[in-house]
């Protein structure tokens, strides 16, 4: 039967600015539509574009003018479903990220989504482990298999590997037959082997990029000056996806004399891709990373730790089940 709850908890922010602006507010609960389920939010994973977003950049250009919701990583329980819902039923443990790049409002104990966007969560994880999935797992996964087209045998560098997306990058190009160069700090290389990488280079080391040669792909997940001084690395035809701030003037001048290719890339909601990860999480393939976990009203503190990026794996807010 339908919940007659009617409120629900929130982080809200009603500014822009820094994870100060986060606080926990009761509002309405969500209701779902026709084709759109309930979802109760057993925990949420935090992002770079969370904070991003909550400082007026990220997503807020979609959200609009605050107050709002952020958040898009979600793992919980189907609690109601809309008419027309045929993929999914109450009781369902499902995972994952609605609505991207629009409101989700996944800071939040229910969040409301068609039902085709979540996917049934891998049976091996936790709702906390789930929950670090979505978002990252679908970026990786999408760059690798449908902007850069990864074939067995190419070589493919994922920079920051340690991080949320890249260690899902790192598994998942290892899973397509690639061989796997991944940047990270010195102190992350043992686990970036375990995880499948060949060969780890610390970009720490002044000039490192000179030292990686014949790439067929790069995944480029820092962004900035990092993206150019990499295109050098490419075999002519190759491709660099530049994965935050899409492809800037100088990369693609970059790309045009080296006989490159510079993709921009954004992240779609993706069902299909979800109920594959789960596959091959469940199997062993692919491990999930859980750096730190955090309750909802602490999320001002979950993004002040994220936004060292000295963090391996995910940051997971968690609610009361």
């Amino acid at each position: 039967m339908p919940t007659q709850i009617s409120t629900m908890q929130a982080v809200v922010q009603h500014r822009l600015g820094g994870s100060e602006v986060l606080a926990v507010e009761t509002v309405p609960r969500p209701v779902p539509l026709p084709t759109e389920v309930l979802v109760r939010v057993h925990a949420a994973g935090v992002n770079p574009v969370d904070w991003k977003t909550r400082e007026g950049h990220g997503m807020a250009g979609v959200l609009g003018e605050p107050p709002f919701v952020i958040g898009w990583d979600v793992a919980g329980v189907v609690e109601e479903v809309g008419f027309g819902v045929t993929t999914l039923a109450v009781g369902d443990r499902v995972y994952g990220m609605p609505w991207f790049p629009r409101a989700a409002g996944a800071y939040a104990e229910y969040v409301t989504a068609p039902a085709r966007q979540f996917a049934l969560a891998p049976t091996s994880l936790s709702h906390t482990q789930a929950a670090a999935v979505p978002l990252a797992a679908l970026t990786a996964w999408q760059v690798l298999v449908d902007t850069l087209h990864v074939q067995p045998g190419q070589r493919v560098l994922i920079t920051a590997g340690a991080g949320g997306v890249g260690h899902f990058a790192v598994q998942f190009a290892r899973h397509l037959g690639a061989h796997v160069v991944a940047t990270a700090s010195e102190s992350n290389h043992e686990w970036l082997r375990a995880l499948g990488a060949h060969e780890v280079v610390d970009y720490h080391d002044a000039g490192y990029e000179t030292r990686i040669k014949d790439l067929d792909a790069i995944v480029e997940l820092v962004g900035g000056s990092e993206s150019p001084r990499l295109v050098s690395a490419l075999r002519p035809g190759g491709t660099i996806a530049a994965v935050p701030g899409g492809v800037s003037e100088e990369l693609a001048a970059a790309v045009a004399d080296a006989d490159g290719h510079a993709a921009a890339f954004l992240v779609e909601p993706d069902a299909a891709a979800l109920a594959r990860i789960a596959e091959l999480i469940d199997s062993g393939e692919v491990r999930v990373e859980v750096a730190r976990t955090f309750p909802l009203e602490e999320a001002g503190r979950a993004h002040d730790l994220g936004e060292t990026n000295r963090t391996r794996g995910k940051i997971v807010l968690t609610l009361d089940a």
